[in-house]
């Protein structure tokens, strides 16, 4: 290969012949210093040059340049952009099925070759695949947000030598420091640029039935005041029939922006119909003038001429005029035509799903939102931060445009308060997808030990980020820890003997006031009865103690007994005076004492209770002087005049115990009730310690729980003996897919060896497609040899079923019947309208299932202990099936 001559220093005024932004400036600075960076900046704002900067580099010193996207069809777009930039020679291109001058110094492919080009050395070392690699560039880097494809960038930072720089390239998010972070723990040395300048300024507007405004105030900070609602009628909103705000019309709002000189544009909708409709609807709009019209005309009759299959009448009519849809339905070789038209300025409006926003680089001057909510599996839901700046940055073209301008646009349900909340946001932070997979497992044990397994997951950035989220659970479990720590210095202060004889005594003084309390109790319950008896025979000046429901006092009051009155049931109440000169009226039941042993107190019949006190239980009254001579004579008894003897004694002991324990040394330092504290409180934190830890460990495991579920699962099928793939494990291990051990078992089964070529065909479909939409139909038979085969392959795929779901692995099993029957078709030679017709599906989703099939058929011949006559098969079914449009067509 010859490179081109090595120069020191690059001259960057003749590499760029502009200025440089500042961000590009820092970039290219912690380039030559042999740091990675991450450079974060706003869509359209220049982040490639710094990806080229590093091939430049490269070249100059003769090295090469890995260049990965998160999709093909960016690796295409950067084919054709470096071939220009560089020349054919200086670049190549790797895809799952294809390579074309692999060789080249500027090697461009997508992220999950790249990953599983690393798969094949051990990790951290430089195998065959990149020797001479100075730098990896990995473009649209935010894609680590995405659900499928996120591991595969964590993977392939983490598994990428260390002497390899990365230019890792972001729109920007809001954590964009905590990627740089990680990057530098497990990479190396990595700066982040920063920068949110956007060198093509956003201008917002809002449109409703009755025209176009800005959205936001002068300062740019909150919603427009004149867009607000107005208390009272009518307010900011048109009002519909149903009382709801009514949409403006699609040829209102582009007529506002054809006034406004504001075309192109990009017109997002978020459904294949409704931008299919949207294009039918102002299909009679003319958006070109003479000039465009003719080179429009040319260029479309030139690609109708090579590819007649690819016209349809409802898109060739409206192309002429400047309209266009873009969308996963249509076919892709005509979704280039539309790209290629409107990078050249000649299509005005492009109708487009958010598929559009993410990467293909086709600014436009404006973009429409056309509502700024979307349905998810899980319902409607508001856009989020991200979704709508990915879609607002593709507005304003650098060198082209003054401004860009995104226009939102009133629908019934959202208005100029939820455009204006959007507008203002700020990104969302980037979130691990990390999932571990069959592959990644068996990939990493063909060359790993378990140990260094576990290390390289506990690498990803979902472990950082977990740790991160967990750092405040972690404090607090140091902090308990050095609580424990200074509790146990604290309690080992103290001589152990003398706590445990102290701990003793106290134990045994408990024991014995149960006792006690017990005999009292039960004391108290034998006199109640000697009471009841005694009660009935007791006469004026006998002397009682009262105490009960009715004489709520703190301690029973010693009171004579002046007189009974008749009671609601058969015992009287009892009227007495108490030691403290009041009035009490008791049932026999608050009675809880009687001393007949002590003389009687002599009651002159001159004292009587006071005549307004109700004859009443409960009821009391003060005394006054006649009765308070008479309460002084009250003597107070003895406590122990009625105690049982076995009370007594019970008592005596437990004095005596008590009174051991206050002359033991602890309790005299006046530190006994601290220590014990303290004791009771190292239990309790070095129980909370533990179900802490065990939480955070939980938490923090996640992963690797993840990890060794999957090998629970391969073991069970025979795929690891020893933790070492088995020949089973390397046919799954060779393979991609979503569910490589599934894919693999097919292929290992035997029952697709002799199948002929547009039976395999099919047959590989039935692995690799989505269980369509219920309402999806084909008009074709599936032939018996390929039902029988598959029929054949739902045990197996049933086991895997009950495992996964026994160790919760969410991977997907696919084994699609339904529509397969069209892969058997076009392998069979049938023409691209004719099988359309037969279906329901768009020709880009029947574009997608025959792509994927000639993906997964592509492996097969790769994939090693597999019977020749599979891998034949394998190769004469895509033989069969790659031919326009499913060929993905590289010049």
């Amino acid at each position: 290969m010859n490179y081109p001559a090595p120069s020191p220093e690059l001259n960057l005024g003749s590499i760029f012949p502009f200025e440089l932004d500042q961000f590009q400036q820092d970039a290219i600075a912690s380039i030559n210093a042999g740091r990675s960076v991450v450079v974060c900046a706003p869509t359209g704002s220049g982040k490639t040059l710094v990806g080229e900067y590093a091939i430049y580099r490269a070249l100059s010193r003769g090295k090469r340049v890995f260049y990965t996207t998160p999709l093909k069809a960016l690796s295409n777009q950067k084919l054709r952009d470096f071939r220009e930039k560089f020349g054919s020679d200086l670049v190549g291109l790797l895809t799952g099925d294809a390579s074309i001058n692999r060789d080249a110094p500027i090697l461009v492919m997508t992220t999950e070759i790249f990953r599983n080009m690393l798969y094949g050395t051990p990790i951290g070392q430089i195998g065959i695949s990149l020797v001479d690699v100075e730098a990896v560039v990995l473009d649209e880097c935010h894609y680590m947000n995405d659900r499928q494809r996120g591991t595969v960038w964590e993977e392939s930072i983490i598994y990428c030598p260390r002497e390899v720089q990365l230019a890792a390239l972001s729109a920007t998010v809001a954590n964009s420091d905590q990627l740089t972070d990680w990057l530098n723990r497990v990479h190396g040395p990595t700066d982040l640029i920063y920068s949110d300048f956007r060198p093509v300024p956003l201008e917002f507007h809002y449109c409703n039935p009755k025209g176009l405004f800005p959205l936001l105030n002068d300062s740019k900070t909150k919603i427009n005041p004149r867009l607000q609602k107005k208390k009272g009628r009518g307010g900011e909103r048109e009002r519909g029939r149903a009382g709801r705000p009514e949409a403006p019309g699609i040829i209102y709002t582009l007529s506002q922006l054809q006034q406004r000189d504001m075309l192109p544009a990009i017109y997002f909708i978020f459904s294949r119909r409704g931008c299919d409709k949207a294009v039918a609807e102002v299909g009679d709009l003319w958006l070109v003038n003479n000039d465009e019209s003719q080179i429009l005309r040319q260029q479309i009759d030139d690609f109708l001429t090579r590819n007649p299959e690819a016209g349809r009448s409802g898109q060739i009519a409206p192309l002429y005029r400047g309209i266009a849809a873009h969308h996963a339905g249509i076919l892709p070789a005509w979704k280039v035509l539309v790209e290629e038209l409107f990078q050249q300025g000649l299509i005005k409006v492009v109708f487009a799903t958010e598929t559009l926003a993410a990467g293909i680089n086709m600014p436009a001057r404006t973009t429409v939102i056309s509502t700024l909510s979307k349905r998810t599996d899980t319902g409607h839901r508001l856009l989020n931060a991200s979704e709508f700046l990915q879609m607002a940055g593709r507005a304003g073209r650098r060198g082209m445009d003054k401004q860009g301008h995104v226009v939102t646009v009133q629908t019934p349900f959202e208005g100029a308060k939820e455009a204006a909340y959007l507008a203002t946001s700020k990104p969302d932070p980037l979130v691990s997808q990390f999932t571990p997979s069959y592959g990644m497992v068996l990939n990493l044990l063909q060359t790993h030990t378990l140990e260094q397994a576990r290390e390289l997951i506990e690498r990803s950035f979902g472990q950082y980020m977990a740790t991160l989220h967990l750092r405040p659970e972690y404090e607090e479990i140091a902090e308990l820890q050095n609580q424990l720590v200074q509790l146990h210095e604290q309690i080992a202060a103290v001589d152990e003997n003398e706590v445990a004889v102290y701990e003793k005594l106290r134990q045994r003084l408990k024991v014995e006031r149960q006792i006690l309390k017990t005999l009292q109790e039960q004391a108290q319950e034998d006199r109640q009865e000697q009471l009841g008896m005694m009660l009935d025979f007791a006469v004026s000046g006998t002397l009682l103690s009262l105490k009960g429901k009715h004489i709520t006092v703190p301690s029973p009051v010693t009171a004579v007994l002046v007189g009974k009155t008749p009671g609601s049931g058969q015992a009287p109440y009892l009227v007495c005076l108490g030691l403290d000169n009041r009035w009490y009226v008791a049932t026999t039941a608050d009675v809880v004492d009687l001393y007949a042993e002590l003389p009687r107190v002599d009651i002159p019949p001159e004292v009587l209770p006071p005549p307004e006190m109700p004859f009443k239980p409960g009821q009391s009254r003060r005394g006054n002087e006649e009765s308070f001579a008479i309460a002084q004579r009250i003597p107070e008894p003895e406590e122990s005049l009625h105690l049982a003897p076995e009370v007594a004694e019970q008592l005596s002991r437990v004095t005596a115990i008590q009174e051991q324990l206050e002359s033991h040394p602890l309790h005299q330092s006046g530190n006994a009730a601290t220590i014990f504290k303290r004791r009771a409180r190292y239990v309790e934190l070095e129980a909370e310690l533990q179900v802490m830890q065990a939480q955070v460990e939980q938490q923090s495991q996640r992963y690797w729980e993840e990890f060794t579920n999957l090998i629970e699962i391969l073991q069970h099928f025979g795929c690891l003996d020893n933790l070492v793939p088995t020949e089973l494990g390397r046919i799954a291990a060779a393979i991609r897919g979503e569910n490589e051990l599934w894919l693999g078992l097919a292929f290992a089964s035997g029952e697709l060896d002799n199948l002929d070529p547009q039976h395999l065909a099919a047959a590989i479909a039935a692995l690799v497609t989505e269980t369509p939409r219920p309402d999806s139909k084909v008009n074709f038979e599936l032939s018996n040899e390929v039902a029988e085969a598959l029929a054949k392959l739902r045990g197996i795929r049933r086991q895997m079923f009950q495992l996964q779901r026994r160790y919760n692995v969410a991977l997907p099993i696919w084994l699609e019947f339904e529509l397969i029957a069209l892969v058997e078709q076009w392998a069979l030679g049938m023409e691209w309208t004719e099988l359309c017709e037969n279906t329901s599906l768009d020709e880009g989703d029947v574009v997608r299932i025959l792509r994927r099939t000639l993906d997964l058929l592509s492996q097969i011949p790769h994939v090693p202990h597999l019977p020749t006559s599979f891998q034949r098969n394998a190769y004469r079914a895509m033989q069969l099936i790659d031919r326009f449009p499913v060929n993905e067509v590289v010049e």
